[in-house]
């Protein structure tokens, strides 16, 4: 759902309204509330964050958020999952996580629901790899496809009626020991 307001919101506006559930994100100039996650798009956002941390947290080298708000060159949006190198994770100075993050995530990935248009959520992947995100996937769960994204690269697409159920995935540098093949990817929507 697109609102219009009658006059335009700034950035900062925008900011200080309360939070929507599900979220709402400024980008363009436009805000835009994001549909509700349904069954297979939940449940591959749960696996694979929690399979990114399990790779690449405990090895402190990077960590993967849900639904986290990354606010960065005029937009504010929020990622499906968000993984942050584990230096550029804003904190407190007591250590704890910061509430606010004022940059665009190191790997950005949005999962598909339907109802959602690509041509939004490639936009946004883009917006991402313009300030300095290194990787950006697009996963759609109906084609049992990722589509991944790079900086000044063609997008490439993986998907298991053109590659094996054993293809491995490429991953940003920094995640390279974390493995995961596009089967196992899609074999997580078989409970």
């Amino acid at each position: 759902m697109v609102q219009t307001p009658v006059k335009p919101l700034t950035l900062e506006e925008f900011l200080a309204m309360p939070e929507t559930k599900p979220a709402s994100e400024y980008f363009e100039g436009k805000i835009s509330q994001k549909p509700m996650p349904q069954g297979e798009h939940s449940t591959i956002q749960v696996e694979l964050a929690s399979a990114i941390n399990s790779g690449l947290k405990n090895q402190k080298v990077a960590a993967a958020f849900t639904e986290l708000r990354c606010t960065f060159d005029g937009s504010s949006i929020v990622p499906d999952i968000s993984v942050f190198i584990w230096n550029r994770i804003p904190r407190k100075e007591n250590g704890r996580v910061e509430n606010a993050f004022l940059i665009a995530p190191d790997w950005t990935i949005e999962i598909l629901s339907p109802g959602k248009k690509h041509s939004k959520v490639i936009k946004k992947i883009l917006r991402c790899l313009e300030n300095d995100t290194q990787m950006g996937w697009l996963i759609s769960p109906t084609e049992d496809a990722v589509y991944v994204y790079r900086v000044g690269q063609h997008p490439v697409i993986y998907d298991l009626a053109d590659n094996s159920p054993e293809t491995v995935l490429p991953v940003p540098e920094f995640a390279g020991d974390f493995k995961l093949t596009i089967g196992e990817l899609f074999a997580w929507l078989v409970i």
